[in-house]
Order: structure tokens, then C-alpha cells, then sequence
């Protein structure tokens, strides 16, 4: 086994922050990293070596002009799958088999999680909000859930019960009624009993074996079988990330959730072994980014004889190596200052604040997914149980978008009610700048109410 190389970086170098930015963006939805099989599989499938975008594009017009037919050529294609209208569906009856045979501890975690989240996601809920001045008018800003929202449920490495927990929980919270759950017809995906289990468990009866770029597709457009919905949520692999971002417009999406990165921002009281483990436990995701930034230099010797240790001692150790080494990185920044402004345009998606002044330092950061604050909370919290999705932006997108949450699923709509004498009050402003914008007709409008009201 080769010892693990990991590269280093001096922020006091003028090439630092280009090279950070640059091996995040790697990761990201304008990435094109893809494994040598997938390159492999795309010039099968297409016949000609496309990129991911083109890969994508390409799947989306397919399922969009055939439906089902387009979505079950690509499910044998890439998952090696034969489905039928009739084997699209999970039925009620796998749904219930599954929740019956599932163990009892694991449906009893899976509950506690449940209300973990739920009871956090339904604290951040919107209400209405109204100003009433009386006898002129009324304004009302009202909310109301999504009809319909798609989840996507990544399965190719690893079964996720997670990700339905924190997809789910928050749009039940916010009071979505249909909900249509979309896994890939694999082991970890739709033939998994335990991601069954839990969706019996969480009242969802609709799921189907469906994953990649096809299935956000289907979800967009609609096939037979499959209603489209009006809102996609889920993580997924560079070519789900890509189609969430090909149908954004036909439907609403929660962030580009592409591979998993964390950044660990750690002074001496930090324990190596703690931090070794937070990077590798994002590293594992294979790809996954892990990035340590430190002003005190001895850890970072620490930190990767920490994880030269560790990688040897897990099950999924050479996956997590070969992130690190392809993605990683080991940061000297020189002083608290500078760590925090790399980490504010990095905009990760998980920060890890694992200093003596962690809370004090969090209130600084500008831009990141979730922050994580102190020695004793590690993003697994987050990842699993804690309340807060962890469906979260990633590649910087932090900078300009935010996390899932129940207020997600929320359309706004405002309510305007006025009285005769509301009208009147407000009426010359409103015609000058109709006139101002040469929208005579705009000012007729309120001018013809005007008349009305004089000779009432």
C-alpha cells in the first residue's frame, strides 16, 4: 500500500487561493471529472466521446420527445436493467414487506431521526404576514406549499436512509401533499429494503427505479407512469447535478448538491486524530473534497500521519486515500485572518470551526453550507441526525444559495385589498409614473375608478 501523498499549501504563496479555487471547481457542476469507466460508458452508450454537459443535453431532449421509452433505454444502459411500465413502480405491497421486515432498532433510529428534523424544520416554517391600515387597505404576503416535489435518492456506492430523512422531513414540514421518490434500480437504490423501509415509514407511496439524468428528467417533464412535479430536491453525481441545472426553469430546484467537500479551519487545541477523521469522513464519499486550514504549523504533520493511520484501518480507507490525494489538501494560512478569507471564497458546503474560539469565529464566516462549531461536533451530526437538511450547495455555490429547508417548498403570493378611499389615496402617485413610463393604459385603469367614485 503506497503511503498517502497529500498536497500542500502555503497561502502565503501568490498562486495559494488560484490553486484551492481551481481544485474546488474540479468537483464542481463546471467540472468534468468523471471516472475512466464513465468515459468508457458514454462512448458505448453515445458513440462518441461527450463531455458530461453534452452527456446530459442529450438524455434530457430524449426523455423529453420519447417518455418512458427514452427513460427505460438509459436505465439498461447504464444500469444494466430491464424495466416494464409494470416493474417501473414500487408496488404498496414491496413497500409494506420491506417496513414489516425491517429490524426494530433501525425503524426506531430512523423514527427519532425523523422527529429530530421535522421538529426543526417546522419551527423555520413562514407565516403570513399582513399590514392593515384601516379604512384604506389591506397587504397580505401569503404562503403556500408545493403541490408536487421530486426526490432524488443518489444509489451507487451506498444505500443513503439519510438523504430521505432530509429531504422528506423538511418537505412534509412545509406541508407538501405528493411527493415522488426516484432511486436507482440497484442494490443501494430502489431494490434496497432498508430505503424502502423508510419510506413506508415516512408515508411516502410513491417510488420509483429510476436514477441519473433521467430521472430528473422525468421528473421535469412527466412520463407514463410518472407525473412530473414542480420542484426537484436531492444530491446526486456530476451528471445528476447537471440536469437539475439543464431543467431549472421547467421546474424549481434546491441547490446544485454535487460532490461532498468539507473544509476543517483547526488551531492547537484541535486533536489531529479528530481532524484526520472529519476529512477522511468526507473523502470516503469517493469523490469527495477535504481541505485542512491551519495557522499552526505542526499539525499539519499531525494531521496526515492521523491519516495515513486511519486510511488503513477502514473499509472504504483506499476510496477516501485516492479523494485526498486527487482533491485534498493541507493549508498553512498565516494567522486566523487570513483562514477566514479563503474559507469565505471557498464557500464550502460543510465548514468545520475546530478551534478554542470556535463560536466567536463562526459569527464571521460569511459563506458556507452548514457550519459546524467546536471539537464535538462533526458533520456526521449534520449529515445524519442533528435537524438541518444536509442537502446542501456545494463548488461555492454557498456564496449565493443556502441549504435545504421546509421554507423551500413555500410559494409566495401577495394579497392586495383596497378600500374606495385606499384607491383614492393612492391613485395620483400610481398615475404619474404609469404616465412617467408611457403606460397610458395602466393609468386609465385607475382613472376610470376615479370617475366612478366622484359620482357615487
Amino acid at each position: 500500500m503506497a503511503s498517502l501523498t497529500i498536497r500542500r499549501i502555503h497561502l502565503g504563496s501568490p498562486e495559494a487561493v488560484s490553486e484551492l479555487t481551481a481544485l474546488q471547481a474540479s468537483l464542481g457542476a463546471q467540472g468534468d471529472i468523471v471516472s475512466p469507466r464513465s468515459r468508457e460508458l458514454t462512448l458505448k452508450v453515445f458513440g462518441e466521446p461527450l463531455t458530461p454537459l453534452q452527456v446530459v443535453e442529450r438524455i434530457c431532449a430524449e426523455v423529453r420527445r420519447r417518455g418512458q421509452s427514452a427513460v427505460f433505454h438509459y436505465t439498461q444502459q447504464f444500469d444494466r436493467v430491464e424495466l416494464t411500465p409494470e416493474t417501473l413502480r414500487v408496488s404498496a405491497e414491496e413497500l409494506k414487506a420491506a417496513h414489516a421486515a425491517a429490524e426494530p432498532a433501525f425503524l426506531e433510529t430512523v423514527r427519532r431521526v425523523r422527529q429530530n428534523v421535522f421538529s426543526f424544520q417546522v419551527g423555520l416554517v413562514h407565516r403570513d404576514a399582513i399590514l392593515t391600515v384601516a379604512g384604506s387597505h389591506e397587504l397580505r404576503l401569503r404562503y403556500r406549499p408545493m403541490r408536487r416535489v421530486g426526490v432524488l435518492v443518489p444509489g451507487g456506492a451506498a444505500a443513503y436512509p439519510s438523504t430521505l430523512l432530509m429531504t422528506i422531513c423538511p418537505a412534509q414540514a412545509a406541508g407538501v401533499k405528493e411527493l415522488a421518490v426516484v432511486m436507482p434500480p440497484t442494490p443501494n437504490g430502489a431494490y434496497n429494503p432498508d430505503l424502502l423501509a423508510v419510506c413506508q415509514e415516512l408515508g411516502v407511496t410513491e417510488v420509483y427505479r429510476i436514477g441519473g439524468a433521467q430521472a430528473v428528467a422525468a421528473l421535469a417533464y412527466g412520463i407514463e407512469g410518472l407525473e412530473a412535479v414542480d420542484m426537484i430536491v436531492g444530491p446526486g453525481n456530476l451528471y445528476v447535478a447537471l440536469a437539475k441545472r439543464h431543467v431549472f426553469g421547467e421546474v424549481l430546484i434546491d441547490c446544485i448538491a454535487g460532490p461532498s467537500e468539507v473544509v476543517v479551519v483547526a488551531d492547537e487545541t484541535a486533536p489531529p486524530d479528530y481532524v484526520a477523521a472529519d476529512l477522511i469522513a468526507q473523502a470516503e464519499h469517493s469523490p469527495g473534497s477535504a481541505i485542512l486550514v491551519t495557522w499552526h504549523e505542526p499539525l499539519l504533520a499531525q494531521v496526515e500521519q492521523a491519516l495515513e493511520n486511519q486510511l488503513s484501518q477502514l473499509p472504504r480507507g483506499e476510496l477516501a486515500r485516492d479523494s485526498l490525494q486527487r482533491f485534498g489538501a493541507l493549508v498553512l494560512a498565516r494567522h486566523e485572518r487570513d483562514a477566514l478569507e479563503v474559507v469565505n471564497r471557498l464557500a464550502p458546503e460543510h465548514l468545520h470551526l475546530a478551534t478554542r474560539n470556535a463560536r466567536a469565529l463562526a459569527e464571521r464566516v460569511e459563506n458556507a453550507g452548514a457550519v459546524f462549531v467546536g471539537h464535538h461536533t462533526p458533520v456526521a451530526l449534520g449529515d445524519y441526525a442533528a435537524g438541518p437538511s444536509h442537502v446542501l450547495p456545494t463548488g461555492g455555490t454557498a456564496r449565493f444559495t443556502s441549504g435545504l429547508s421546509a421554507n423551500d417548498f413555500l410559494r409566495r403570493s401577495s394579497l392586495l385589498s383596497y378600500t374606495p378611499e385606499g384607491l383614492h389615496r393612492l391613485a395620483p402617485d400610481v398615475v404619474l409614473l404609469a404616465n412617467k413610463e408611457g403606460l397610458s393604459g395602466h393609468a386609465a385603469s385607475v382613472t376610470i375608478r376615479l370617475k366612478d367614485l366622484a359620482t357615487s
